[in-house]
């Protein structure tokens, strides 16, 4: 199955480290990033799952739950999360799917046709409150994931979502935005009084509006 951006992420349950995990009863309202790892004991996504768990800060803040998956048992990941606190210094704090039949990641695309069907790709996907997959990342084994820039991007989707703006190249909080092209003038200037800069009819940038943030 190829997954699209915009359409509703397929819903499952599925066995966890924290115990049977409906998707869409899990996220509730809230934002949420389901990433894959090809299997436990993989030494990339050690480090990589003990960064989303450093993290708890930021996603709490932005309302995000994160949702790790691996094509292994739940024993593994009991064993796996030992390893990761030993050498990372940093506890799970989040639930990792126990996919061993591969129900999650056949469902979202995540193994390869032309490799070992007991490995997954490693995607990263984005899931608003509504339930719409937002963002779609896929890493090759040996590039460790960049969780910076999935906050950048879920910055950059919560902005847009509140405001009407869309976040030039680079953008990191606190810089100028562009007003999206289907605001006309008459609209943007009832948005933003402050005054903004047209630099090309379709082209207009403003200053940032302020995040939306959780207490």
């Amino acid at each position: 199955m190829t997954i699209q951006l915009g359409q509703i992420a397929p819903d499952f349950e599925q066995e966890s480290s924290q115990g049977k995990i409906s998707l869409h009863e899990y996220l509730s309202s809230s934002w949420g990033i389901l990433f894959s790892h090809p299997k436990d004991f993989t030494p990339v996504c050690t480090t990589e799952l003990a960064e989303v768990a450093r993290l708890k800060p930021e996603w709490d803040k932005r309302n995000v739950k994160p949702l790790g998956l691996s094509v292994d048992t739940g024993e593994n990941h009991v064993g796996w999360a030992r390893d990761i606190a030993e050498t990372q210094g940093a506890e799970l704090n989040f639930p990792v799917l126990a996919d061993a039949d591969r129900k999650v990641s056949g469902l979202y695309g995540m193994v390869h046709p032309e490799a070992d069907p007991s490995v997954t790709v490693r995607s990263v996907f984005v899931i608003d409150p509504a339930k719409k997959v937002r963002l779609i990342l896929t890493y090759p084994p040996s590039a460790g994931r960049n969780f910076q820039e999935v906050l950048r991007v879920v910055d950059s989707l919560q902005l847009t979502d509140a405001h009407k703006v869309a976040t030039p190249v680079n953008w990191q909080d606190g810089q100028d935005v562009i007003i999206v092209p289907s605001l006309s003038d008459e609209e943007a200037k009832a948005r933003f009084p402050e005054g903004f800069k047209t630099l090309k009819p379709y082209l207009r940038m403003v200053k940032q509006p302020k995040l939306p943030r959780s207490a």
